[in-house]
């Protein structure tokens, strides 16, 4: 079992910042990739940027790719989410999400890829 527990949402302003933190417990962090989703009201769960289990292969949604990094502390068990010049539109609860990954470079855009998951920090921008 993978335990995950976001922190780092809140309420910021059109163009600000936020920076997302999952912190990882209960087996090996370097074992797993990682990823993060983001769900609006009314609208279905839908895949952020995620990053391999050795940190050197990451991939982003075209709407974020330019704005929001994805990164990892294997010392600390944790996965990052930089978001800058954040959009109303990004208003979400923002999810985290592990799976075991047998290769080093493997990147899981899909959420049924994932085994793990946290529960969830709310990131609104206001306009």
């Amino acid at each position: 079992q993978v335990q995950l527990v976001e922190s780092g949402g809140g309420l910021v302003q059109a163009g600000g910042s936020l920076r997302l933190s999952c912190v990882a417990s209960g087996r090996t962090f370097s074992n797993y990739a990682m990823g993060w989703f983001r769900q609006a009201p009314g609208k279905e769960r839908e895949f952020v940027s995620a990053i391999s289990r050795s940190g050197g292969r990451t991939y982003s949604a075209d709407s974020v790719k330019g704005r929001f990094t994805i990164s990892t502390d294997n010392a600390k068990n944790t996965v990052y989410l930089q978001m800058n010049s954040l959009k109303p539109e990004d208003t979400a609860v923002y999810y985290c999400a592990a799976d075991r990954a047998y290769y080093s470079t493997t990147v899981y855009t899909s959420a049924g890829d994932y085994d793990y998951w946290g529960q969830g920090t709310q990131v609104t921008v206001s306009s």
